[in-house]
């Protein structure tokens, strides 16, 4: 058992973050949301709510949608953390460009997590009926975009998808 300062004093913390490993000193109910903002500087994470509601913090970890603001840094450790920076490589995503193209994104702040909530749903579901889309993307919410357009470029990144992006 591990005793009270263990648990409440800083510590490092090591995981991958897009391909990299990364070692940080934090507490470990620190949320990875504020680590991934403030101390490795990957801003494009976005906090919309705090309270796991709106999505706008969504990254996968270990393969799986999480909202980062409700994940302690001591759940993430040795974990996989893909961010939307992690996302493109030498050019856009697929999902990226659809969302430039059909007009997916306005103000900006649900856009990169809404995006992750994409991604993982398409490596569930490779062909996902609009319904499939609209359920995958119900814990991301929008304000500006009224979601045609966002559930539109989602169609149109899974007709464009190649066999190695899913």
């Amino acid at each position: 058992m591990s005793n009270s300062h263990e648990i409440s004093g800083r510590r490092e913390f090591c995981f991958t973050v897009n391909g990299e490993r990364k070692t940080v000193p934090a507490y470990p109910m620190e949320r990875l949301l504020d680590v991934l903002r403030h101390q490795l500087r990957l801003t494009g994470t976005k906090e919309g709510c705090g309270e796991g509601e709106c999505g706008s913090c969504a990254v996968l970890m270990d393969g799986i949608l999480v909202n980062s603001c409700l994940v302690p840094l001591l759940q993430a450790q040795n974990a996989n953390i893909l961010t939307i920076e992690g996302l493109a490589g030498a050019g856009l995503h697929n999902l990226q460009q659809a969302f430039l193209h059909c007009g997916g994104t306005q103000c900006g702040i649900c856009t990169p997590g809404m995006i992750l909530a994409a991604l993982y749903l398409l490596k569930k579901n490779p062909f996902p009926t609009i319904e499939d889309i609209r359920e995958g993307l119900s814990g991301s919410l929008c304000r500006c975009t009224g979601y045609m357009q966002i559930f539109e470029a989602v169609e149109e990144a899974a007709r464009r998808q190649t066999s190695d992006e899913v």
